[in-house]
């Protein structure tokens, strides 16, 4: 058992050694969403706080990052979300590509699923009360709307892609 242990604790201080990159891409604000939205300051501080670190350009690292494994699982975490969704690049989606995720962001913020709750457990500010959830989802569905009517999108065209397997 003692040995066993050594050896743990050996792996785990080689592991140390590999570490995740931190460097967050450039970040045009011209390009990010809380701009070209013009998102007002109240609804800006909940998206930044519940939901920036892992779906922009803009994360801050917590300490707990300079750790392995926990800092591969972060990192993986951050890029499946900046892949999923990404506030520092909305302005580069096509129309109908922004609507979908809008209403898939309400959707999801509105059934409990964001922001995660294992995101929740170490970031206190970023879990939402129902008043703050509901401001959010109606938020974004009235950005939906918006891009919807101005770009002429019908429902239809908001529907999930299929992808050929």
């Amino acid at each position: 058992m003692k040995n066993l242990l050594k050896v743990i604790l050996v792996v785990f201080i080689i592991l140390q050694f590999f570490r995740i990159d931190k460097t967050n891409p450039p970040v045009d604000k011209n390009m990010d969403f809380l701009t070209i939205k013009k998102t007002p300051e109240n609804v800006t501080k909940l998206i930044k706080s519940a939901c920036y670190d892992c779906h922009s350009n803009e994360t801050i690292y917590p300490w707990y990052s300079n750790i392995q494994p926990f800092g591969w699982f972060l990192k993986d975490h951050i890029d499946e979300g900046r892949r999923e969704l990404n506030f520092s690049t909305f302005a580069t989606y096509e129309p109908a590509r922004q609507a979908r995720k809008l209403k898939k962001t309400a959707s999801e913020i509105k059934e409990g699923e964001m922001p995660l709750e294992s995101y929740i457990l170490i970031h206190k500010d970023a879990k939402l009360t129902p008043q703050q959830k509901e401001l959010l989802v109606t938020y974004f569905n009235t950005m939906k709307d918006v891009a919807m009517i101005t770009n002429k999108i019908s429902e239809e065209e908001l529907k999930p892609k299929k992808t050929k397997p």
